[in-house]
């Protein structure tokens, strides 16, 4: 395996300068998609990085459960500074477990909380809230999708700023944004590298329902005065409550972005361009992640199966 075993910890890295390209000059879809796939390939393989060390620092523990010849000398030697490496990356496992396993949690518990909300409500496509705090967002799972809205968030929107939002929050529905936003949200927790990427996600999923709710109401304008206004109404709203399952994202370059022409339909950039030669760039660095770990995986295995046949 050798230093290359390191490699998929630090390969995040390489997509900083992506994700800022792909944000500003991909269309939302293309750079929402690219940028969660991206994330978890390479959350993915730090992961496996870090269980191939920690089988390697394990073995060299007195009372672990591992087959002694799994510490042998040719096994040490497969990992540079094998002593330090193996038991660091014994608390780091167990952190990106915990911490990702604490993310999925409280999903899941804000997912509840605003399913019980609607208690009592019919089953419609638009559930409101005798609520006097303003805040809307969109509720996947259940019975069905169903866009929630306060009373106070209609009584400070016109009828026109109505249908837009609720465009809005019905292409976070059919695009299913909330997976890729739980994706990169657990990519970053197993690999703290990834959070430029997370951010990029949260900002792409927002424009990619703006661009969507633009062609829904045939107003870019009336869209963002309506997201304008919803979230300055919305400014003082507690984070605990339901309306926390919303995620904004930085609204003037939103808005900025609705009062300009809309982004170009093309998937992928041609390889001559400079945001074409970066998102290439970023395509490759997910590839050697992957085979990189992958690689270490087969390799120590199979030193394993010499050090004790399994």
């Amino acid at each position: 395996m050798g230093i290359f075993v390191f490699l998929p910890l630090v390969l995040p890295l390489s997509a900083w300068p992506i994700a800022r390209l792909a944000e500003q000059r991909l269309h939302p879809r293309t750079a929402t998609v690219l940028l969660t796939g991206v994330s978890c390939v390479m959350a993915l393989c730090s992961t496996v990085c870090l269980a191939l060390l920690m089988v390697v620092g394990t073995a060299q523990l007195p009372g672990n459960p591992l087959p002694d010849a799994w510490s042998d000398p040719e096994v040490r030697e497969s990992v540079p500074q094998d002593g330090i490496a193996g038991r660091a990356a014994i608390p780091a496992l167990i952190a990106v477990v915990v911490s990702c396993g604490h993310a999925v949690l409280r999903h899941c518990v804000v997912r509840r909380r605003a399913t019980r909300a609607l208690d009592g409500l019919r089953p419609t496509g638009v559930a409101v809230l005798p609520d006097p705090r303003p805040y809307a967002y969109a509720l996947p799972g259940g019975p069905r999708d169903r866009v929630v809205v306060s009373t106070g968030m209609l009584d400070c929107l016109g009828s026109r700023e109505r249908r837009a939002l609720f465009a809005h929050e019905r292409a976070h529905l059919a695009a299913r944004h909330h997976r890729h936003l739980l994706l990169v949200r657990l990519a970053a927790r197993a690999n703290p590298f990834l959070l430029p990427l997370r951010t990029a996600v949260v900002y792409a999923a927002e424009r990619w329902a703006d661009e969507d709710a633009a062609r829904a109401v045939a107003s870019r304008r009336t869209v963002a005065r309506a997201i304008g206004r919803a979230a300055l109404v919305s400014r003082g709203t507690p984070t605990p409550t339901l309306a926390g399952l919303a995620a904004p994202g930085p609204l003037p370059r939103r808005i900025a972005a609705l009062l300009a022409p809309a982004p170009a339909a093309r998937t992928w950039p041609p390889l001559s361009t400079a945001v074409g030669l970066a998102l290439w760039t970023a395509a490759t660095g997910a590839v050697l992640s992957a085979m990189f770990s992958a690689n270490s995986a087969y390799t120590l295995l199979l030193v394993l199966h010499a050090a004790t046949p399994l």
